[in-house]
């Protein structure tokens, strides 16, 4: 469920055949607290600099930063529900974690076709993540995209 600070695009599927390249889909939501404290609980990653304000004072970070996967799973949010969409079979994600997202910051993610590969119905694609316009992660996606043909 879309809380007021979540974004998004129309949901559903774009079929292999109707994908072209330079497609670009997005998303933008605020991390908030309950955000990172629900990823820590869903994953049992519970680092302290997630969670406890006075241990990640003392990081290099300077206070609380939101999980690196909590912001990549924006990624895979768009994916799975814009580009392609319903029917979309991750095959890989490579992530670059270029700084870190507070609580309280509004992320954008981003997905944008590079290469189509018809015959196998796989997809490339740049991933990206902003926070007021400055890249915050960065990576490449390859996914099987679904066809409107039966095998």
């Amino acid at each position: 469920m879309l809380d007021d600070h979540t974004h998004n695009l129309p949901r559903g599927t774009i079929c292999i055949e109707d994908i072209e390249i330079g497609m670009l889909r997005s998303l933008t939501k605020e991390i908030t607290h309950h955000d990172i404290e629900l990823f820590a609980e869903v994953t049992t990653d519970r680092n302290p600099v997630h969670l406890d304000e006075s241990y990640a004072q003392d990081t290099i970070f300077g206070g609380r930063i939101a999980h690196g996967m909590l912001t990549a799973g924006l990624v895979s949010a768009v994916i799975g529900e814009q580009l392609p969409g319903h029917g979309t079979v991750y095959l890989g994600q490579s992530l670059k974690f270029l700084a870190p997202v507070r609580p309280g910051d509004v992320v954008t993610a981003e997905v944008e076709v590079t290469e189509i590969d018809h015959s196998k119905r796989r997809v490339i694609m740049q991933t990206r993540c902003l926070v007021d316009g400055k890249k915050v992660l960065t990576g490449e996606a390859t996914v099987l995209a679904p066809s409107r043909k039966f095998d």
